[in-house]
């Protein structure tokens, strides 16, 4: 890839927001959500490489919010010491989507290796007792990014296979908390 090219692609990730290194900036586009996520990748030092849905069948999404900005998620997952992921990361604003893992690899997400193997984990922007986070654009860009993973792998659209991280057996979580909408999220899923 020509210099030229590095820098336009490094250009173009400060223009949505967050900057990243220009080779990691010319792979955007290519993720496993069709809807408009943007590769970012987590370190492979916090998620393990697999073949799902091959070696494991997913049947789950799981609803995180973060207790951290954005920004500072994006860098916790891409940093190797951290030992912790999600395949998505929505910022609250605008519903902005980085994929940091890829859906056929293993997120360490849930707390609970079962649920990460079957699951996609989702954080969302935010922290659980301030619900100025949870925005429309958020809700609605979610909503689209869980509608389009129940499709491709055949998940109900229902509180029992969309989950909030608090259900996870043997989790000591809250996320994502009273302040989450579950009603308003599962009618925008299932009208996605």
């Amino acid at each position: 890839m020509n210099r030229r090219r590095l820098l336009q692609g490094a250009a173009a990730s400060a223009t949505a927001g967050f900057l990243f290194p220009a080779t990691e900036a010319a792979a955007a586009g290519t993720t496993d959500y069709p809807g408009g996520a943007h590769w970012m990748p987590a370190s492979a030092s916090n998620y393990s490489a697999s073949t799902r849905p091959s070696a494991y069948p997913i049947d789950r999404v799981i609803i995180h919010v973060t207790q951290e900005t954005w920004s500072n998620t994006v860098n916790i997952f891409q940093n190797p010491a951290k030992k912790v992921s999600a395949h998505y990361v929505m910022r609250s604003a605008d519903g902005y989507i980085a994929q940091m893992v890829r859906e056929h690899d293993i997120a360490w997400h849930a707390g609970n290796w079962d649920y990460n193997t079957r699951s996609i984990g989702i954080e969302h922007e935010g922290w659980i007792d301030q619900p100025a986070y949870f925005t429309n654009a958020l809700y609605e860009k979610s909503a689209a990014l869980t509608a389009s993973i129940c499709n491709r792998y055949g998940i109900p659209k229902d509180r029992e296979h969309i989950l909030g991280h608090y259900q996870i057996p043997g989790t000591d979580h809250t996320d994502p908390g009273p302040e989450w909408d579950w009603v308003r999220y599962i009618r925008l899923v299932n009208f996605a």
